[in-house]
């Protein structure tokens, strides 16, 4: 991994997919209760991207919350605190929550390691009779690789019964060639929603070729919308397809 500041990374306050990991402090001192990145949802970034999200770190002390500190930390690299600064809000006289936001830039990116490692959220708390916690891995989540499917169905339209052929291809995000990539020796779903119906059901899996191709065949029997999926992993997104519709004669 190139060794490069997360300053030119991450800007601004960011928030995560992540697990609290609830830090605790002796004679009543703060703890961490709950940690909350981007809303659970997942974060993937395509090769020239930059995505915004929220972080809201929970604590509470016997005396109150005076103040926290956030930063965002990826091994390797350096850390980067809230440079919007935080809003917080007391829920009691001795919990309060402080969010934040920051923007990651995958352009400033030099290799695909970030998608590989973890980065945590880093919180101090100071307690208002002067306790303080530190806890620099108060939360954990992952940016991943942004992929991308397409999907093609042909002939159409075509008669009842005959063979549709289903090609596609599978890509992924390239943080060092700022530029999309052929994902191959991936599982990918082959999924089919008849007209009418608001639900796809997985017909095949097939695995993605060269360059993250795509191809397979299956017999058309009724109108509807075909797509792929990806069901991601651990340093690359999900992805779906949007359907395309076949009419069915």
């Amino acid at each position: 991994m190139r060794m490069r500041s997360l300053a030119t990374v991450v800007t601004g306050a960011l928030a995560l997919s992540a697990f609290a990991v609830p830090a605790a402090h002796a004679d009543g001192g703060p703890t961490i209760t709950d940690v909350v990145v981007n809303g659970g949802a997942e974060i993937a970034l395509g090769p020239t991207a930059a995505k915004t999200f929220k972080v809201s770190v929970t604590a509470q002390d016997d005396s109150g919350i005076g103040e926290m500190d956030l930063h965002v930390i990826l091994p390797g690299y350096l850390y980067h605190r809230a440079d919007r600064g935080l809003t917080c809000t007391a829920k009691s006289a001795t919990t309060s929550t402080c969010t934040g936001s920051w923007t990651i830039d995958s352009s400033n990116l030099y290799d695909n390691a970030p998608a590989d490692d973890p980065w945590y959220i880093g919180a101090t708390v100071y307690g208002k009779d002067a306790d303080v916690l530190f806890a620099d891995r108060s939360a954990t989540f992952t940016v991943r690789r942004l992929a991308k499917l397409t999907v093609n169905a042909a002939p159409e339209p075509v008669m009842k019964n005959a063979k549709l052929s289903v090609t596609g291809k599978l890509t992924l995000a390239n943080w060092e060639t700022h530029k999309n990539a052929g994902y191959s020796g991936r599982s990918v779903k082959l999924q089919f929603r008849k007209k009418g119906s608001s639900t796809y059901s997985t017909v095949k899996t097939v695995t993605s070729g060269s360059g993250g191709a795509l191809k397979t065949t299956v017999t058309a029997t009724a109108d509807g919308y075909w797509r792929w999926t990806f069901a991601g992993n651990s340093s690359t997104s999900t992805a779906k397809a949007t359907g395309d519709y076949v009419d069915v004669r």
